[in-house]
């Protein structure tokens, strides 16, 4: 197995040796295509990546410009939301006292009406009262003539006196 291994060492010897010359070549070419490239390709890979970093630039303006514009409408939202509702607590408190002064002048209204009434009802009343009393002056004074007019016409002792009196209260009762 020993001579296995220094046969394998002693081949591979072969493969790894360093070469100056060769070297000296890779390095030469290495050279002539990092010119090359420079010459040809470094400016215009540097253009295209100044380019690209622009536009990125240019899309974190924009986020930058739309996320504050999104702010500022929002505040103005916010803003007017606030203005809105103060607005409708108004139009409701206004509707609220107009709707109390409302209802005060229509309990104002109607207790004039009914004091009105009243005072038309007791109108009324006395008038009516004092046309019952004139009627009834009248019938009296009518009744106070007629039993005159009888008394006149015959000579009434204390019993004929009663019994026109009680006649004429019966002819009473069936006049009414």
């Amino acid at each position: 197995m020993e001579e296995l291994l220094i046969l394998a060492t002693s081949e591979t010897q072969g493969f790894v040796s360093i070469d100056v010359w060769t070297m000296i070549f890779t390095l030469g070419n290495l050279l002539i295509l990092f010119l090359v490239l420079k010459k040809f390709f470094f400016e215009k890979i540097r253009k295209v990546m100044l380019d690209r970093e622009n536009e990125v630039q240019a899309m974190y303006d924009d986020a930058s410009k739309s996320q504050e514009e999104g702010l500022r409408l929002k505040e103005e939202y916010e803003v007017k939301l606030s203005e809105a509702n103060a607005e409708s607590e108004d139009i409701v408190r206004n509707a609220v006292r107009k709707a109390q002064l409302k209802e005060e002048e229509i309990i104002k209204d109607a207790h004039a009406q009914a004091s009105a009434i009243m005072k038309h009802a007791e109108t009324q009343i006395e008038l009516e009262k004092k046309n019952a009393v004139n009627e009834i002056k009248n019938d009296i004074s009518g009744m106070a003539v007629d039993i005159a007019a009888k008394v006149i016409e015959r000579d009434i002792n204390a019993e004929d006196h009663s019994a026109l009196i009680d006649e004429f209260i019966d002819n009473m009762g069936d006049e009414s």
